[in-house]
């Protein structure tokens, strides 16, 4: 699923900047923020995924 690997991608690209914004640094809580945006949309996009597949699953 080419979703979640992007998932798993914005995760970890973001790490060093969760670590900065708990220490205090205001642009990288900015730059997390955006990031915890496009987690929210692609894991709307995988749930849907999950749905077709699932429906695909049940016709037979």
């Amino acid at each position: 699923m080419e979703s979640y690997e992007r998932l798993k991608q914005v995760v970890a690209e973001i790490d060093e900047d969760v670590q900065k914004a708990k220490g205090g640094n205001k642009a990288a809580g900015t730059r997390v923020r955006g990031a915890m945006q496009d987690v929210k949309k692609i894991a709307q996009e995988i749930r849907q995924q999950v749905l077709e597949l699932r429906d695909a699953g049940s016709d037979g």
